[in-house]
């Protein structure tokens, strides 16, 4: 584990609970279904679904099981349910539409196209995947989803797992990074002839300031966690059984069902009571919010000592990982240390934070998070090991908060 990573022993949920889940593991010996034909209407409907399943790794069980839940839903007349599957124990990758069953232990839904496998490491298989959907299954919105292992927009290496960003690919080494992944929605929004309406990641650690900074002027909504995800993922059933019953329902209205029935789903829900985080940005508001935290790192760097800011950071909620932490905690841990910051920048932060989160939940230890976690790193080991990368963000551009963090770190 990288130094001051210490926080938790479990890496992520996500992608340690293969032993938690045992019993998902049998569904991944579900045979396939044999292929058809591409799809030959161009009908155009309300929403196409894009998901980019990477089960290249130990998630691969969680697929089968994941897409057992949206064939209890299935595709409808104004929705498409489409997914690049990969799996290590088939062995093969599959572009299949959902279509409804009532078989829960098994996937039946028509494998459109069957691919060697493919490199789910690369985020031009990303693009392609996109192209190919909205060639065949065109609507008047999409929304684009990546299912794998995530770690916010730098590298965790830690108890043999190595994983940096999103989308980690055990056969091919490869991963998406966080800038590939803004290019693959800059190309997705040109493909689809207008911004991604709606963007998540089933993964962990993703609903950062930074990731979602990169993606600013491609994507309409955002959606994703501060903190890691349980190994079942997104509660595809009872999400897209409302979506389906409402398939003209917006795309804030679609990135807000997703994140009230994930919280559900793991406060009490189908998944139990686990303590997580989910949240969906209207990317329209991200501005707003990089002008308040730019106006607070230059009330930051002006101080004359650190003392207080890094009191103030290293007592602020954080996730999995040390250096993610939540954002809006970090104004209120300023306002109550000894830090000279002037009120007004401390609410503008909030405000923003408020008007750019439009749907957040949070459960157990985390029940104060707001939705937006930022890389706060207080040693100088994290700055040095990644602030070269972060000072080439957007985010970072936008707010020069890389000069708070290096002063912060002396």
């Amino acid at each position: 584990m990288f130094k001051n990573h210490t926080k938790k022993s479990v890496i992520c949920q996500k992608g340690m609970s293969k032993m938690l889940f045992v019993t998902a593991f049998l569904l991944s010996l579900s045979m396939f279904s044999q292929p058809v034909q591409a799809a030959s209407t161009k009908a155009e409907k309300e929403w196409t679904f894009l998901l980019f399943l990477n089960g290249h790794n130990n998630l691969d069980s969680f697929g089968d099981y994941n897409i057992n839940q949206m064939e209890q839903v299935g595709s409808s007349d104004q929705v498409n349910m489409v997914v690049q599957w990969a799996s290590l124990a088939h062995g093969k990758t599959q572009r299949i539409l959902v279509k409804k069953d009532a078989d829960t232990n098994k996937v039946t839904s028509p494998a459109v196209q069957t691919l060697p496998a493919v490199d789910m490491g690369n985020y031009k298989n990303l693009i392609e995947f996109v192209r190919w959907g909205v060639q065949n299954y065109p609507a008047k919105h999409y929304m684009i989803a990546v299912w794998n292992h995530g770690n916010g927009w730098h590298l965790m290496n830690a108890g043999g797992m190595h994983i940096q960003d999103i989308s980690y690919d055990d056969n091919s080494g490869n991963h998406i990074t966080t800038e590939q992944l803004a290019l693959a929605m800059d190309e997705s929004a040109k493909i689809i002839g207008h911004k991604v309406d709606v963007y998540g990641s089933d993964a962990c650690l993703m609903a950062m300031a930074e990731v979602a900074a990169q993606m600013k002027n491609s994507v309409s909504y955002f959606v994703g966690s501060e903190e890691v995800e349980p190994g079942y993922g997104w509660p595809y059933n009872t999400w897209m059984k409302r979506w389906v019953a409402k398939p003209t329902a917006t795309p804030a209205e679609v990135a807000t069902y997703l994140t009230e029935e994930y919280v559900k789903a793991y406060n009490g829900g189908i998944y139990g009571n686990q303590d997580i985080t989910f949240s969906a940005y209207d990317m329209s508001k991200i501005d707003g919010l990089m002008n308040s935290v730019g106006a607070l790192n230059k009330a930051l760097t002006a101080l004359p000592d650190m003392n207080a800011p890094k009191t103030a950071a290293n007592a602020t909620m954080s996730f999995t990982l040390e250096d993610y932490k939540d954002l809006t905690d970090f104004t209120g841990k300023l306002e109550s240390s000894k830090a000279a910051i002037n009120t007004a920048v401390l609410s503008s932060v909030r405000q923003s934070v408020k008007d750019f989160v439009i749907a957040n939940g949070a459960t157990g230890a985390y029940a104060g998070a707001a939705g937006v976690s930022i890389w706060l790193p207080t040693s100088s080991y994290d700055l040095s090991t990644y602030g070269d990368r972060y000072s080439k963000l957007e985010f970072n551009k936008a707010t020069g908060w890389y000069n708070f963090l290096t002063q912060m770190s002396k």
